[in-house]
């Protein structure tokens, strides 16, 4: 599949479930259930993360449990396209947002929803 590249944010706003009260919080919990997805084989490496804003507060960057989480300095967009960019392998990534969506497309990249991330972490 290449590497997998998520929009932290845009998959946690997908659900609502209070996310807004606790932000860091919630990354914590996305990190910790794509680390569990990574490990149970349901997530193939290498994976990604990208954490923006107030969420970076909830991990800190680097490699974490078969995963690599990114934190946003600037626009968490334009850190997903550098990234996307960079890359040497396909990509995948993982956001609803239209507008990033074309921008990653623009690269190469094919673009999942976060249902689809969803589905996988919330699997057997």
């Amino acid at each position: 599949m290449g590497m997998l590249l998520i929009d932290a944010a845009n998959v946690i706003g997908s659900r609502p479930g209070g996310w807004w009260r606790d932000r860091p919080a919630a990354a914590r919990d996305l990190v910790q259930r794509v680390a569990q997805a990574v490990a149970s084989k349901r997530l193939d490496e290498p994976v990604i993360l990208v954490l923006e804003g107030q969420a970076r507060a909830g991990w800190g960057e680097g490699p974490a449990k078969g995963l690599s989480v990114v934190h946003a300095h600037g626009s968490g967009d334009d850190t997903l396209v550098e990234i996307a960019a960079k890359a040497e392998d396909p990509v995948v990534a993982v956001t609803a947002d239209r507008a990033l969506r074309r921008r990653l497309e623009e690269l190469g990249a094919e673009v999942l929803g976060p249902q689809w991330l969803l589905r996988r972490l919330d699997g057997p």
